[in-house]
């Protein structure tokens, strides 16, 4: 089982981010954290590397509901997207598939409610 999906479009890297932004916006899902790993890593380690953002997503009703149910949690969330630039004017965005992240932790309400944010993470995905 694959533990992500993704797409590529052709854009430039700034309106990527911000049409994933809206299209998870659309979804119920806000943008807890956006971390410019290409300033990091250069930063950190004086390396370059390409346009690579991590978006750290995140629909609080469902968020809730999994605390509920499992209050450790939260070592899974946000659900991350990430949206890179290997090639200029060819974005990949990615997501992480919160139901294969999650089948470690035995808990059926968990898995309905990865699966919903799987199939709300699809959706933003698909709608790129």
């Amino acid at each position: 089982m694959e533990y992500y999906f993704s797409r590529t479009i052709n854009d430039s890297f700034e309106n990527a981010i911000e049409k994933v932004t809206a299209a998870l916006k659309l979804e119920g899902f806000g943008v807890l954290t956006e971390i410019d790993l290409k300033a990091t890593l250069k930063k950190k380690l004086d390396v370059d590397f390409y346009n690579y953002t991590i978006l750290g997503a995140c629909n609080p009703a469902s968020a809730y509901k999994a605390l509920l149910a499992e209050d450790k949690i939260g070592t899974m969330l946000p659900c991350n997207v990430i949206v890179q630039e290997k090639v200029k004017g060819q974005v990949e965005v990615s997501a992480v598939d919160p139901a294969a992240s999650m089948q470690a932790v035995e808990s059926a309400a968990l898995g309905e409610i990865a699966t919903e944010i799987r199939d709300k993470l699809q959706k933003v995905i698909n709608t790129l």
